[in-house]
Formats: structure tokens, C-alpha cells, sequence
């Protein structure tokens, strides 16, 4: 079949409803949960706000707009790797230097979702990724490769999506040894409905934050704070996600989305 004929299939496809688009995307405004910091380690990004120009009103008669102020990395959103210092020598690491091609990608989405419910500080290891192969297929290189935890719901509220005590956040994640696995697949990036992409106790790991440190150091991605991987089967899906052209950007706020076969 023809490229041409593939990407005419495609049209009818999403015409007909035999393939429909699941929104993977959080609201995005000032109760968005942004990730929280100790003082003493790091500064904090700030909350979302919309800023009003006019209103149909004397400073613009005919027409409503404002300005946002905002994190690079808030709500459901994308990292580049030039975020981390393991890729920021890296080449093509920044927002509007990444290849638009990587845009698009297959997905392979890990349900977790029962052991999270049991363990909120659960981790998905090497051994999880390739049990989940053996069911599914091999990951291939360049698929995004998204931990389904149904945590989502959660982001209605800082507390609960945070989940922190005074041990610090409880949040599922990869483990290092996941992250490494996922480094020799080739994974185009790792995506996570919390509010980063590691685990809230990645701070104690050897390295530290390695779905960070790891993934971004060879130049692979992140996306964090997604939605309904719940909607999305384990293979089979396309998930399409292109952060904002900032110049030297080190991450964006996205409206990422899946293309998925309607059963």
C-alpha cells in the first residue's frame, strides 16, 4: 500500500468513526497542581494565571484576549531533554529544535492501575516492562512508552495528586532499572498521569530521578501529567504530542492526544 493510500485510509477512518481521538490532556488553569519543591533545594515554579488585555470592552471593543503566566513544565506537559543537566549538551534538545517527526509516535501503555491502587509508592521495574512484553509484543524503538496508574482523577486537587506527607510525595513511577531498560529499547520517552515522570521517592535513588536523568541524557523525552490512559489499549494507539516552538525551551505545556482504532 501506498503512503498516499495509507494516509487516505486514515481520513476515512477518523470520518467514519472507526478510529476516534482520545484526549490525554489536563484542564490547564489556576488550580492546575504544579510540582512542589523544598525551599531549601530548589526554587519552585509558580501557579497558572490568565491575565485579562480586554473584554469586549474600552481597551479592546470588539474582541476578549489575555496573557498567561506559567511554568514550562505545568499541567500535562512535555520535557525536553536540555531539562536535565545529563542533556543539556545534547544536540536538537530543546523545544524548538526537537524534530517535528518525533511529534507522532506509537504508544505502549503498562496498566498498573491495580498495584498503584495498593501501593501508591508502586514502581514499574525491568522484570514489569518485560512481563508486559511477553503478553503484548517487543517495544519497538522510538514508542512512547506511557505507565497507565489511573492517577489522573486525582489532579482535581494539589493534596491528593501530590500525595505528600512529611516523608515527602507518594507517587508512583519507574524504577531504575526500568528506566534503563527502557534507554536500551530505544524509547522515544516515558509518560506518567502524576505530576512528573519519576517516582515521588526518585529523590533516594541511585542516580536520582533516572527517568530524568537517564531518558533526557540520551536525548529521549518526557510527558507528564497525562489523562485516560485508561482509554488506551496496550498497543495499537498513536500518540501525538507537540510542545510550544519556544526558543531554548527546556520543556512546554502540550494538548497531547491519542489515535486510537475504536473497538
Amino acid at each position: 500500500m501506498s503512503a498516499q493510500q495509507t494516509l487516505a485510509n486514515l481520513g476515512t477512518a477518523l470520518l467514519d468513526g472507526s478510529i476516534e481521538i482520545v484526549d490525554l490532556t489536563a484542564p490547564l488553569g489556576p488550580d492546575t497542581p504544579v510540582l512542589y519543591l523544598p525551599p531549601d533545594f530548589a526554587k519552585n515554579t509558580p501557579k497558572f494565571k490568565m491575565h485579562e488585555i480586554s473584554a469586549y470592552d474600552k481597551n479592546g471593543p470588539w474582541w476578549a484576549w489575555g496573557w498567561m503566566e506559567l511554568g514550562e513544565h505545568t499541567g500535562t506537559h512535555f520535557d525536553a531533554p536540555s531539562h536535565w543537566v545529563s542533556g543539556k549538551d545534547l544536540a536538537e534538545n530543546t523545544t524548538d529544535t526537537v524534530p517535528v517527526k518525533n511529534f507522532v509516535a506509537p504508544v505502549a501503555v503498562i496498566d498498573c492501575s491495580k498495584e498503584v491502587a495498593e501501593n501508591p509508592d508502586f514502581l514499574l521495574t525491568a522484570d514489569g516492562v518485560r512481563a508486559w512484553e511477553a503478553e503484548h509484543g517487543e517495544i519497538k524503538p522510538g514508542t512512547w512508552v506511557c505507565l497507565r496508574s489511573d492517577w489522573y482523577p486525582r489532579n482535581r486537587s494539589t493534596e491528593t495528586f501530590l500525595n505528600a506527607d512529611e516523608n515527602g510525595p507518594h507517587t508512583p513511577g519507574p524504577s531504575v532499572d526500568c528506566v534503563q531498560y527502557l534507554v536500551e529499547k530505544k524509547a522515544i520517552g516515558f509518560g506518567s498521569e502524576c505530576v512528573g515522570t519519576d517516582a515521588g521517592a526518585a529523590a533516594t535513588f541511585d542516580p536520582p530521578f533516572p527517568a530524568h536523568n537517564l531518558l533526557l541524557g540520551v536525548g529521549s523525552y518526557g510527558l507528564a501529567s497525562l489523562t485516560n490512559l485508561d482509554k488506551l489499549p496496550p498497543t495499537g494507539a498513536m500518540l501525538v504530542v507537540a510542545p510550544l516552538k519556544i526558543v531554548g525551551g527546556t520543556g512546554s505545556p502540550v494538548r497531547a492526544f491519542a489515535i486510537v482504532p475504536r473497538n
